[in-house]
């Protein structure tokens, strides 16, 4: 086979299996949530693997950790979303008047009555009412959709046991496949790592400084931080608007100016200039590739693809890019720093 005619088969490969995680996202997105993880909390299975111990130890701690950290994740998302709610609620009559100003304003400045009409209605409460009643909609899909997550953690940590001792079981004949799974679970660890870091340190900042400044319901408006910062930089904006439009109703436009300039400085600079390095460094991607990852997996499996956009790159690069030696220089441009054929030989833990 030519090789143009090799590119275009394989053109054609990538097109029907993008096609088909299209059409079964609502499946795909819990798998790989649960993959993901899975992969973060499997260390915690290597101080119990012991002669002597139980084979189920291992596997019933990487369960236990992983439904922390979804009950965590589950009750921030349900705490914010309740206050928010509330929030919309007894700032109704606020943000009417602060809808009509808005209204006067741009009619001052010159905007058509359509222009403004469409600018104001951002603040009106029953477009954000309506907005909450669309996410309490995703909320309930997620919910569905957590049913599958908890059934695929069990599954995938019971198998994770099995896959630790391919090693041992094939000897060299596995090295290769195994090299390449043990630096993609790395890569997802570290990402995931840094972000958490990061988003950490960011949410502090924003809820102390909300708080200073006299914003209602602080915490949320940090927790919403925390969990964007996971969306790579576009997630600052996210969690930027809510609290930016609040600020507005309750204290007008210089407290919104105010919070407008505290996210730029501590969030553009963590968030947007610091953290995609360190991201980059961590998981040897590109800041272009992991910029469009964001857009290109939201398109393909939902909202869910920009928060496991990095993940579902590796992934990718791993299945596709890593298992032929002749395409080193593709790794190179993706940000990989494996860059010579020595370095693929290298023993690792799952």
């Amino acid at each position: 086979m030519s090789p143009s005619l090799r590119v275009l088969v394989g053109l054609a490969a990538a097109v029907v299996v993008l096609a088909g995680l299209f059409v079964a996202r609502e499946i795909v997105g819990p798998l790989v949530l649960a993959a993901v993880i899975v992969i973060i909390c499997h260390p915690v299975r290597h101080p119990l693997e012991r002669p002597g111990w139980p084979r189920w130890a291992g596997t019933t701690a990487v369960i236990v950790v992983a439904y922390l950290i979804l009950g965590v994740l589950g009750w921030l998302l349900y705490f914010a979303g309740v206050q928010f709610v509330g929030l919309v609620t007894d700032y109704a009559d606020d943000l009417q008047a602060t809808a009509q100003s808005v209204i006067a304003w741009l009619s001052t400045a010159g905007l058509d009555e359509q222009a403004s009409d469409a600018a104001a209605s951002l603040l009106q409460p029953s477009t954000i009412l309506s907005f909450v009643t669309s996410l309490s909609g995703t909320a309930i899909g997620v919910l569905t959709a957590l049913f599958f997550v908890i059934a695929y953690v069990i599954f995938m940590a019971a198998d994770g046991a099995r896959y630790g001792r391919a090693q041992r079981s094939f000897g060299g004949t596995a090295g290769a496949p195994l090299r390449r799974f043990h630096r993609f679970n790395i890569g997802v660890r570290r990402y995931y790592v840094v972000n958490a870091s990061f988003g950490a340190v960011v949410a502090i900042i924003d809820g102390l400084a909300l708080w200073a400044l006299g914003v209602p319901a602080p915490a949320v408006w940090a927790i919403l931080a925390f969990v964007t910062n996971f969306i790579p930089n576009i997630g600052f904006v996210i969690g930027l608007v809510p609290p930016a439009l609040l600020a507005l109703v309750v204290g007008g436009w210089p407290l919104m100016l105010a919070v407008v300039a505290i996210y730029c400085v501590v969030n553009v600079t963590l968030q947007v200039l610091i953290q995609p390095k360190f991201v980059s460094d961590a998981v040897s991607l590109s800041l272009t590739l992991s910029f469009f990852s964001v857009i290109f997996w939201t398109f393909i499996i939902g909202p869910l693809g920009a928060i496991l956009s990095i993940p579902l790159t590796l992934a990718v690069r791993a299945l596709v890019l890593e298992g032929d030696p002749g395409s080193l220089w593709l790794r190179w441009l993706s940000g990989d720093t494996v860059t010579s054929r020595s370095e693929l030989s290298r023993p690792g833990r799952l």
